[in-house]
């Protein structure tokens, strides 16, 4: 099961810190667990500026016609597709079948993502490493 490491205790989040929860602990008892964090493996430092998916969700950025933007203006695109990439290739070597992502993540959000006004508002879609 790919997991993303935030989620278990990794302080790799935008702000520097973790999600980690004794949820997500009982979720991956006794599975094999990748814990991965694509914003990291695409070149992003942590901290970082917090970013948005802007004219779409994940799989408009994949198909070129959205990007991600930091709140400052910063296009962070290519890191996001690169740290896509990279997931999906540990996913495959390792033999995951399952994920368990962030929500709400411009990376890893499932369903909603937020709406890339940097208001907090949220929209139907999916990051970019979720996608």
């Amino acid at each position: 099961m790919l997991v993303s490491a935030c989620l278990r205790g990794v302080p790799c989040r935008f702000d520097g810190r973790h999600r980690a929860s004794p949820a997500v602990e009982e979720a991956v008892e006794g599975r094999g667990v990748v814990s991965f964090c694509p914003e990291v493996a695409g070149g992003l430092p942590t901290p970082r500026r917090p970013a948005e998916l802007v004219g779409g969700d994940g799989h408009a950025v994949l198909d070129g016609t959205a990007r991600v933007v930091e709140d400052t203006g910063r296009d962070v695109t290519a890191e996001f597709v690169d740290g896509a990439r990279r997931a999906l290739e540990a996913a495959r070597h390792r033999g995951c079948t399952e994920a368990l992502l962030m929500p709400r993540s411009p990376s890893c959000g499932r369903g909603v993502v937020y709406d890339g006004s940097s208001a907090g508002e949220l929209v139907a879609g999916d990051g970019v490493t979720a996608r």
